[in-house]
């Protein structure tokens, strides 16, 4: 019987996959468990339809993305923040402080795009990269200054 999976189901597929298993394993665990459907022909549109519809939508996060990138590529953010004796910081800069100071140029993005590979614990220029989608990554300049 072929079925189309609601959810992951282990040893067979992963969801909206079309399977075929057995009459009884179809019936007496998939169907009863609302772990599948049937896969009649109305249900295997309509499956069809989510996964490009789901395409679709990656596709245009993926663009928007790629221009939200070019627009802070090799762009340069200051940031003034409180520091102590020779300009140590108090505490580190973090990815939201960064977020915030993109945000005030009109760059409205999530601290959690924001990958630092060190710790800024001082006064200086550093090189930041910003990851808005998976494989889409851009370089930004941080500049921090006392406050």
């Amino acid at each position: 019987m072929k079925v189309i999976l609601l959810q992951d189901v282990k040893g067979q597929g992963k969801k909206g996959d079309i399977v075929n298993v057995s009459d009884g394993y179809a019936r007496n665990f998939l169907l009863k468990n609302k772990l599948a459907q049937e896969a009649t022909a109305t249900n295997v549109n309509s499956v069809n339809i989510a996964k490009k519809a789901e395409e679709h939508r990656k596709e245009v996060e993926k663009a928007e993305a790629i221009a939200l990138a070019k627009r802070i590529d090799n762009t340069s953010v200051t940031v003034k923040i409180k520091v102590g004796a020779n300009g140590k910081l108090f505490g580190a800069l973090s990815s939201q402080n960064i977020a915030d100071a993109l945000r005030e140029r009109g760059v409205e993005i999530d601290k959690k795009k924001i990958v630092l590979t060190e710790n800024i614990k001082a006064v200086g220029t550093y090189t930041v990269t910003v990851k808005p989608y998976a494989e889409v990554s851009a370089k930004l300049t941080v500049v921090v200054e006392a406050l």
